[in-house]
């Protein structure tokens, strides 16, 4: 063998040993990443699980986007998202999505903020109109994009049943149901024509119906907005990052 072999024999050898330097650094990362994201994913859960009260069998499924160890390293995750079926948040039961930005890994800090969803089929509608008092709950059905219900009003002491379609949204907070229009023996009407028929009578089924929910749920959470989809009731919420790490927006909030 001759001797120019010998260099080519310890250049070999060290090519193999840097390969295998990096495999195994590549096998340390990959592992750091999954314990890493193991970990946050857990805790996350179990944070969310203690502070809404979820039963602590309630299926609650933690994304986080990206890689997570560096995201660990930096002190914040980009983006967090949870979701779960059939939570109860105060009045309302549904299937909850919450997005949060910039979460700290440490307590003691705010987030950046986020949205959060609730989907609420017919059933669990009906369960949360059915705090407003004056609206027959049990006749709610949904059909985007609007809401609608049966009620009567009495003409010469005649109850005339009318359908009634609302629109919901969202102020100040309050959820609200705006009336679109009006069934009337199989005839569409709008607010004008129906109050020209039925006078002072048709005024409680004009007005925009509030429900507030505030004093029920975390002062953190502020509804914004409310649509049909489908046959869902989709609620919006705006989540303040405070909300982490801030008792006060942590408890439930008021009411006007």
């Amino acid at each position: 063998m001759t001797d120019a072999a010998a260099p080519r024999r310890r250049t070999g050898r060290w090519i193999a040993a840097i390969v295998v330097v990096v495999v195994l650094l590549i096998g340390a990362v990959v592992a750091a990443e999954f314990i890493a994201r193991s970990v946050v994913t857990s805790t996350v859960r179990s944070l969310v699980v203690q502070n809404l009260g979820i039963p602590d069998d309630q299926d609650v499924n933690v994304q986080v986007a990206g890689l997570v160890l560096p995201q660990v390293i930096t002190g914040r995750l980009d983006e967090v998202a949870v979701s779960s079926d059939d939570v109860t948040l105060g009045p309302i039961t549904g299937d909850v999505r919450v997005d949060l930005r910039g979460v700290p890994v440490s307590a003691g800090a705010a987030a950046d903020g986020g949205v959060a969803s609730v989907r609420l089929d017919q059933d669990q509608l009906r369960a949360l109109l059915g705090q407003l008092p004056d609206l027959p709950a049990g006749t709610v059905s949904v059909a985007a994009p609007d809401v609608t219900f049966e009620t009567s009003l009495s003409l010469f002491g005649i109850a005339i049943p009318v359908g009634v379609a609302v629109t919901p949204g969202a102020a100040d907070g309050d959820l609200t149901l705006t009336p679109a229009s009006f069934q009337v023996a199989g005839n569409e009407l709008d607010a004008d024509t129906l109050r020209g028929q039925f006078g002072g009578v048709a005024d409680p089924i004009l007005q925009t119906r509030s429900l507030c929910i505030a004093d029920r749920l975390p002062a953190g959470l502020t509804l914004t907005s409310a649509t049909v989809q489908g046959q869902d009731l989709v609620a919006t919420f705006d989540v303040a990052g405070g909300i982490v790490n801030d008792p006060a927006l942590q408890a439930d909030g008021t009411c006007g």
